[in-house]
C-alpha cells in the first residue's frame, strides 16, 4: 500500500505498491547468498535503501532493502498500482496501455525511470526517489510462490492484493495463496 514517487524533470511519477516477493537472509534465490560482491554492496545498508539490479541485460529492476546494515535481505518490488505521472510513464514505457505500465518489475523501472544510478539511495531521506503514504484502502493480501526463479521456487514469498488488476504474473500462481483453515466454534 506504500507509494513509490519519483521526481523528475518531466514532472512527478508515482505508484502505490500491488506486489512484492521477498529475499529474506540466506535465501539461496538472493543475490546475496554467496556472500557479499561489489554490485550486491547496497544490500548490506540500512532498511528502506534501494538496491537495483539489471535482469537478463535488458530490465533494471527496483528492490528495497529490509533487514539491519551488514545483513543482506530485499524487498523485490514486482507491480505498482499507476497514480501520478501516467503520461511520463506512457512516455517512457512506449503504450498508451495502463496495465502495461507498471505491472511487473522490469515494466514498473522503466516506467519511473529507475535505473542502476538509483542504487543506494535512501527511499526515507532521499527528495527525487522515495517511498510515501496514501490514504487508499488496501485489498486482501494474497501469498504465492516467487516467479521465475529456480532456488527456493516453492516458498511462498510473493505477496500481491488480491483482485488488483496491476498485479503481475501468470494467473495461476494468484491461485496458489494457502487458504486459511476454518475456524472452529468453541463448544
Amino acid at each position: 500500500g506504500k507509494v513509490v514517487v519519483h521526481e523528475l524533470p518531466a514532472g512527478r511519477v508515482s505508484g502505490r505498491i500491488v506486489e512484492t516477493e521477498a529475499y529474506p537472509p540466506g535465501d539461496p534465490a538472493g543475490h546475496h547468498f554467496r556472500g557479499p560482491t561489489p554490485r550486491i554492496r547496497s544490500m548490506y545498508l540500512a532498511p528502506g535503501h534501494v538496491y537495483v539490479f539489471f535482469n537478463y541485460g535488458v530490465h533494471f529492476m527496483l528492490n528495497v532493502v529490509s533487514e539491519r546494515p551488514e545483513i543482506a535481505a530485499a524487498i523485490l518490488i514486482r507491480a505498482l498500482e499507476p497514480l501520478e505521472g501516467i503520461e511520463i510513464m506512457q512516455g517512457h514505457r512506449k503504450t498508451t496501455k495502463l496495465l502495461d505500465l507498471t505491472r511487473g518489475p522490469g515494466r514498473l523501472a522503466q516506467a519511473l525511470e529507475i535505473d542502476r544510478r538509483h542504487d543506494g539511495v535512501d527511499l526515507c531521506a532521499d527528495e527525487k526517489l522515495w517511498l510515501g503514504a496514501i490514504d487508499h484502502p488496501v485489498g486482501r493480501i494474497g501469498k504465492s510462490v516467487r516467479i521465475g526463479i529456480t532456488r527456493a521456487a516453492e516458498k511462498p514469498l510473493r505477496f500481491f492484493e488480491r483482485g488488483n488488476p496491476f498485479v503481475s504474473g501468470p494467473k495461476r500462481f494468484l491461485a496458489l495463496s494457502p487458504k486459511r483453515p476454518k475456524s472452529r466454534r468453541a463448544a
